[in-house]
């Protein structure tokens, strides 16, 4: 047999075989759908700590501007008081005047053990020569531990981050002089979580739980699924004002979010029945959608308006609006 008949010949064949192949069915069953409600979302910190000095002085350094990230115990400033370094030297020379006194006490009352032992001088001057020996050790002591709060005054002269977070705001400038407890730097904390505010219509429609998506920074719909963070409601607030019920959602990489930025959210309020069909089963014409059923025994094409796709667990779907009922037969491609 020559070749080109032989291709032609296999060609028919397939053909023949394909029209022959029988068409999937598809019947039209009710399908419980989640109605999502897009609304704004709000990043918030959950916690706002301040990072206040502990004495009073000037501002030598700080270490830190606004959108910095810090961790616990690092040090964001330093605060310098002038008459802590006056109060030590202060000290010190008290230190060496009782240290010198105590030195003469003891050699006082060393030669008066001597003199005693020979039986020079009465029990009593031995008394009082060590009275006087505890005494100024006892002074050389109260002085020393006034020095050491000094030391550890100007050593919380460092301001310190008391959480690990990002800074916020530094009121302050290098040269300001303030007062013990002022507030140096304010440090977003503990991570962060998106606020929402629903209408009061749809307070008993959210538990928590309920996984959400959350769109793309700037506020612009989203066009792909990987573009999306999901999380899950972590609190709904039970106390409703003006009219809005407070929700907190937790989502997985919000830290480079700007705390008090908003971005799109789209949240379940509900539930509701649908007519869907696969998506290859309606086809696009002149503008029209259409779908093919079985009309007694004999396909027919029906018009359709289509709505939203989802997916399912036997795969994805396109609601049916209007054009078909629920026990309809479709014929798929």
């Amino acid at each position: 047999m020559p070749k080109p008949l032989a291709v032609l010949l296999s060609a028919s064949i397939l053909l023949l075989s394909a029209a022959a192949a029988p068409a999937a069915e598809f019947v039209v069953r009710p399908v419980t759908v989640t109605v999502m409600k897009s609304v704004f979302g709000q990043v918030k910190s959950r916690d706002i700590l301040p990072a206040r000095a502990r004495i009073g002085g000037t501002i030598v350094e700080i270490a830190v501007e606004e959108g910095d990230e810090v961790k616990a115990g690092d040090v964001i400033a330093s605060v310098v008081d002038a008459k802590l370094a006056l109060q030590l030297d202060a000290l010190d020379a008290r230190i060496k005047a009782v240290s010198a006194q105590l030195d003469n006490a003891r050699t006082n009352l060393t030669r008066a053990l001597e003199l005693f032992s020979r039986g020079t001088i009465a029990k009593s001057r031995l008394d009082e020569l060590q009275t006087q020996a505890d005494v100024l050790t006892n002074d050389l002591g109260a002085v020393e531990a006034e020095r050491s709060v000094i030391v550890q005054q100007s050593k919380e002269g460092a301001v310190e981050a008391p959480a690990s977070g990002r800074i916020l705001r530094v009121p302050l400038s290098q040269g300001s002089v303030i007062l013990p407890g002022e507030t140096v730097a304010t440090i977003a904390g503990g991570g962060y979580f998106l606020r929402l505010s629903l209408p009061e219509r749809h307070a008993g429609g959210i538990s928590e739980g309920d996984p959400v998506i959350v769109g793309q920074r700037g506020l612009v719909p989203d066009e792909t699924a990987a573009a999306r963070l999901k999380g899950r409601v972590a609190k709904v607030y039970p106390e409703i004002e003006d009219g809005r019920v407070l929700a907190d959602v937790e989502v997985e990489g919000l830290g480079d979010f700007f705390v008090g930025e908003r971005t799109l959210v789209s949240i379940p309020i509900g539930s509701r029945e649908v007519l869907a069909v696969p998506p290859e089963a309606v086809v696009t014409r002149h503008g029209l959608d259409y779908v093919t059923i079985l009309h007694d025994a004999a396909p027919v094409e029906v018009a359709v308006i289509p709505g939203e796709s989802f997916a399912t667990d036997s795969g994805p779907r396109t609601e049916i609006l209007t054009g078909l009922k629920a026990g309809d037969t479709v014929i798929l491609p």
